[in-house]
């Protein structure tokens, strides 16, 4: 007997889960003209003759609404610190003050906010191709079962319904992620 539908199902849901929070990690990434420690994630600081990520050299916070700091806890990494976000991509323009460097947040421009949300259903499209992929995953694994006659045709339909309600169910998590990022993006 092959394994359980519970067993494949705690599979696909783990797998799920998975392009769901990558989707998190990239959306959160994305500037939205708000403070959030999360857009500073992707930077990388060479400290200590290494690429580490800048929540490793130091505590990002958000003390104001279109500000972050970067509490750093070397006096000799706040220059690399600075430099780091600076050549990010972000088009931020940290300044430092002692051991803490301030990052103001600047308003985004209408085009800025149109690519975006561009990135943001780029990024949003991704995660509904793994939620696919994970889908696809999980009906081979039945057809194989079908075809060794492991299950019955009844218990493949029943088992492929099963994937199918599941997979509705993250690309509907996906859109509304998306939805809510978009909100974000377009707020001014």
């Amino acid at each position: 007997m092959p394994a359980d539908v519970k067993t494949l199902k705690e599979d696909l849901v783990r797998r799920m889960d998975g392009a769901l929070e990558t989707l998190r990690r990239e959306f959160a990434g994305l500037r939205t003209g708000r403070a959030h420690p999360g857009l500073l994630e992707p930077v990388k600081v060479t400290a200590y003759g290494q690429e580490m990520p800048l929540n490793q050299v130091g505590t990002i916070g958000a003390p104001e609404a279109r500000m972050l700091t970067v509490q750093v806890w070397d006096k000799s990494m706040v220059s690399a610190v600075e430099k780091a976000i600076r050549d990010s991509g972000l088009g931020l323009n940290p300044s430092a003050d002692g051991m803490l460097v301030r990052i103001p947040i600047p308003q985004l421009t209408t085009e800025r906010r149109n690519e975006l949300a561009k990135m943001a259903h780029k990024y949003a499209e991704g995660a509904k191709i793994s939620v696919r992929a994970v889908r696809r995953d999980g009906m081979e694994h039945i057809k194989t079962y079908e075809k060794k006659h492991e299950i019955g045709e009844d218990l493949a339909k029943t088992w492929s319904d099963e994937v199918q309600k599941l997979t509705d169910q993250y690309v509907k998590k996906v859109d509304d992620s998306l939805t809510d990022k978009e909100k974000d993006i377009r707020q001014v």
